[in-house]
């Protein structure tokens, strides 16, 4: 298990990331939001902490996107993305990280089987997350003037492979690190060397 310290390092680097990206702080050059990846890694690292993680890691995206909206000099509420279904990223993000808690329940160490149950608790959280957020902007935002179940289908297709890609990304990148903590963290702290068999 995870030290204290550690995790909230952890937690640390994941609010960091996904406010950085979320408010694309660095311009052109921001790196797509995390936020996705960032409830399915909080969801596996701060197992027994998703009581108050959870809705600090949520208060962090809604202060995050307020911050940028109004910085436009846009009432919040009157913003494009935004609608009565904003709300409904809390169940979204809630699949991501229960995604990531199922995973870390099945969880031994790194091996094939694990990634096997890593990419089906991905998938299927991501399916999910994106019918939620996508389906509730969809079917409640007036944005979308004659919503109806093909154009909601279509919309649905033509943004999932997107958000797939960039989250699949950023937790493949947080599986590689468990990884290597698995395989050299024990070796550094033993004295060895890690390369060494």
């Amino acid at each position: 298990m995870t030290s204290t310290p550690q995790r909230l390092f952890v937690l640390f680097v994941l609010a960091v990331l996904m406010a950085a990206s979320r408010a694309h702080v660095f311009d052109h050059f921001s790196p797509p939001d995390t936020s996705w990846a960032t409830f399915f890694v909080a969801g596996f690292v701060l197992r027994g902490w998703g009581r108050w993680a959870f809705p600090a890691l949520m208060a962090l995206a809604v202060a995050v996107d307020w911050y940028v909206i109004s910085g436009q000099g846009i009432a919040f509420w009157s913003h494009y993305c935004v609608s009565p279904g904003y709300w409904c990223l809390v169940p979204a993000y809630g699949a991501m990280w229960a995604g990531g808690a199922w995973l870390r329940r099945h969880y031994v160490r790194a091996n094939w089987d694990a990634l096997g149950r890593l990419a089906l608790a991905f998938v299927v959280s991501v399916l999910v997350c994106h019918l939620i957020a996508q389906g509730s902007f969809y079917w409640t935002s007036a944005s979308v003037a004659a919503p109806t179940l093909a154009g909601w289908w279509k919309n649905y297709t033509d943004w999932l492979p997107p958000y797939l890609v960039t989250a699949g990304v950023y937790v493949a990148i947080a599986a590689a690190v468990q990884v290597a903590a698995e395989r050299i963290g024990p070796a550094l702290r033993s004295g060895r060397d890690p390369a060494a068999r």
